[in-house]
């Protein structure tokens, strides 16, 4: 599939936690080949980040274990 395509009609969702009037959240989209797209609420016509699966699975098990806590 075009990427362009692809991302146009991906079905984005957020966290259940953010905040209902879009601001302070990511969202992400699975895409084809396992990739997955994340682009922030706030900016969603702007040009989203596709990474790979693997490279996600790793983010969000980081995100778990706190390693990017302040």
């Amino acid at each position: 599939m075009n990427p362009t395509a692809e991302l146009k009609s991906a079905t984005w969702r957020k966290a259940s936690r953010s905040t209902s009037d879009g601001g302070n959240c990511i969202e992400v989209a699975p895409l084809s080949n396992g990739r997955v797209a994340i682009r922030d609420t706030e900016s969603p016509d702007q040009a989203p980040y596709v990474v790979r699966h693997d490279v996600w699975t790793a983010f969000i098990d980081g995100a778990k274990n706190g390693e990017f806590d302040f």
